[in-house]
């Protein structure tokens, strides 16, 4: 069965939009957007999604469903995406897939590699996996404290750095990483839940006495 599945993440900051086709065993990815700019997600989220689709040349309507990468990641980054997924996906009536953003950058990896990328305060998000599978995490920690076991390392550049590891290319989740991190297209996907794994920064203001 043919599908056209329109892939979001804004877990990193990496604003990702793309448009992939999937046909029995072969993904296409007909265009993604990507803009590096971890304070503008909000800004430029919907124009990459519309530069993808025009790219692409897919009308929205043509879509067949939508997968977003629900982090871990910053609180406001993951709202930002995952309430422009779901929108997508009430508006269109097609379904919405959720995955972690970790998985999406590990997709076609081989052999025990960690997946970091950056969750401020000096520390990492962190996943391992074996051929692509994760074994353990998501969690946060500071990079002295993530487990060891990994052969290699993938993940945001200057956090990747911290670790004596050979590197591996993938550094942000791409639109053919999100799409192969769905586990089943014919089930009916679960609820889209954000992996914050720690509370937002922002906290509200005392009430006056």
């Amino acid at each position: 069965m043919s599908r056209l599945v329109l892939a979001i993440d804004t877990a990193t900051p990496a604003v990702t939009a793309g448009v992939v086709r999937l046909d029995g065993e072969v993904t296409e990815v007909l265009a993604e957007q990507v803009t590096v700019d971890a304070r503008a997600h909000a800004e430029q989220l919907t124009p990459n999604i519309v530069g993808a689709l025009g790219d692409a040349e897919v009308a929205v309507d043509r879509l067949d469903a939508v997968v977003v990468g629900c982090g871990p990641g910053p609180f406001t980054g993951l709202r930002v995406g995952m309430a422009t997924a779901a929108a997508y996906g009430h508006a269109l009536g097609v379904p919405v897939h959720g995955v972690c953003s970790l998985d999406a950058i590990a997709v076609g990896t081989t052999g025990e590699v960690l997946v970091v990328t950056d969750a401020r305060r000096r520390e990492v998000y962190w996943a391992r996996y074996r051929d692509g599978v994760r074994i353990d995490g998501p969690a946060v920690n500071a990079a002295t404290d993530v487990p060891g076991g990994a052969d290699a390392v993938a993940g945001s550049p200057e956090h990747a750095a911290l670790f004596d590891l050979p590197r591996l290319a993938p550094v942000y989740p791409s639109a053919a990483g999100l799409v192969g991190a769905v586990a089943d297209w014919d089930a009916d996907p679960d609820p889209l839940v954000p992996l914050y794994l720690r509370r937002p920064d922002a906290k509200p203001q005392a009430a006056p006495r």
